[in-house]
């Protein structure tokens, strides 16, 4: 119970850490400042998502791979995936659909950035029990 209370909590800082990293007011300024690291670097783009990473390695420390801890995995894999897509349409491709650009001006609100802050530990420690 210790341990699960403790990678509960790490994650929960990594996901507030996520958040600020990510935290713009629009989805076209959240996607400005991703596309800011991934034109740095490929690496530096994945180094700000410490969430998904700590998920694999408590993955493989526990050896736990039950239902919680897939979807997990899998939304933080389409998580990234999405933002990539995004990056890639807007300022790879200049191709934006028309649903799409319409998405990009509306307001975030900030509870949203914090989502993944009460959904992914609670997630995680039921996981590990």
């Amino acid at each position: 119970m210790e341990y699960a209370l403790t990678v509960s909590l790490i994650l929960l800082i990594l996901e507030l850490f996520e958040a600020m990293m990510q935290y713009a007011p629009t989805l076209a300024d959240v996607t400005a400042r991703l596309y800011k690291w991934y034109h740095k670097s490929i690496f530096l783009f994945f180094l700000i998502h410490p969430t998904f990473y700590f998920i694999l390695y408590v993955v493989m420390d526990t050896g736990v791979l039950n239902a919680s801890m897939i979807i997990i995995i899998a939304m933080k894999v389409f998580d990234i995936f999405y933002k990539l897509e995004l990056i890639r349409s807007i300022y790879l491709k200049r191709s934006i659909p028309d649903d799409l650009a319409a998405m990009l001006s509306w307001r975030i609100p900030q509870w949203a950035f914090l989502t993944g802050v009460t959904l992914y530990p609670p997630l995680l420690y039921y996981a590990l029990h």
